[in-house]
């Protein structure tokens, strides 16, 4: 019976001591986990702090150079990456030319009309047909839903779609009848997949000095769309483009002329195209511990001061 009642009482013994190593793991893990946890919180917001003042600097730094130059390139100090040293961790800045790309919203008026190949102050729509066909995109039908997505009227383009289309979307919504606003905006449109965005993404902007022009700018445009400028303009006369303008950037649009072939068809382009931009995109990536934030604006110099079109973090 005493051999019985002292096996038994090991065993009792054997089972409180698991509990008890189980609570101790447990309270340990919970420790760890809720001291990590409150880590990578701090670690967070340290990264979103110094990316943001990433991007601070990075409006700072396009508001003192802008005014003392007549035309921006790729050249400039901005048009580099920017690893700055951080003693928190890792901090680049970047920053991108908006005027280096096409603007969507500006193919289209808001009557449904596409910008005519004839308008010296236009013609965005012809651009943007060259560039999708160059990206083998279905042109005529996404230069349609554009159209349709920004215009006033509820009369849908053969390719596009109105209000009737998209409320049988889901979510049902109605066409917008006004401009874009955001990039992301696009993942909305009629033919706008996640493939055509990221194909297109390059590209194409949605921000512009003005409502009026959205002018190319010849010293950043990728040759995509220097091709798409003008159905004339064939890859090896746009690799020449970038190949002048890496030692002699262009400092009125009539010095594209100075490129080899390009004397008559610099002529129609020069009240088309511009030598200085005025929109960029700034973004901060920071890293701390092994956390990423991002902070990523658009701001426009048009004016006296920087105007925040857009801004973001992730």
């Amino acid at each position: 019976m005493k051999r019985g009642n002292s096996g038994f009482a090991l065993v009792i013994t054997l089972i409180v001591t698991a509990l008890l190593v189980a609570l101790v793991v447990e309270f340990i893990s919970e420790v760890y986990v809720e001291t990590s946890s409150k880590q990578s919180f701090v670690d967070a917001q340290k990264a979103s702090l110094m990316a943001e003042s990433g991007v601070s600097g990075g409006v700072a730094l396009m508001q003192f150079t802008l005014p003392q130059v007549s035309y921006t390139s790729l050249n400039d100090i901005w048009a580099k990456p920017m690893d700055l040293p951080e003693e928190q961790g890792v901090l680049r800045v970047t920053i991108e030319d908006e005027s280096a790309k096409l603007s969507l919203n500006h193919i289209s008026g808001a009557n449904g009309r596409f910008n005519d190949e004839t308008d010296p102050t236009g013609s965005y729509y012809g651009t943007a047909m060259r560039l999708f066909r160059q990206l083998k995109l279905p042109a005529t039908d996404l230069c349609d839903a554009v159209a349709d997505w920004v215009d006033v009227n509820d009369i849908p383009k053969p390719g596009g779609a109105e209000s009737q289309w998209y409320l049988q979307r889901k979510p049902a919504m109605n066409a917008k009848n006004a401009r874009l606003d955001t990039f992301e905006e696009l993942a909305l449109l009629k033919g706008f997949t996640a493939e055509v965005i990221e194909k297109i993404r390059p590209f194409v902007t949605i921000y512009a000095e003005n409502d009026v022009n959205a002018f190319i700018n010849i010293n950043t445009a990728p040759k995509e769309l220097l091709m798409a400028l003008d159905e004339r303009i064939n890859e090896s006369q746009a690799e020449q483009i970038i190949e002048y303008r890496k030692s002699t950037p262009f400092k009125i649009p009539s010095d594209l002329g100075n490129v080899t072939g390009m004397e008559r068809i610099a002529t129609g382009l020069s009240l088309r195209v511009t030598v200085k931009s005025r929109v960029f995109k700034i973004k901060g990536a920071a890293q701390v511990n092994g956390t990423t934030k991002v902070v990523e604006t658009v701001v426009s110099f048009a004016g006296g001061s920087p105007q925040t079109l857009y801004w973001r973090e992730y």
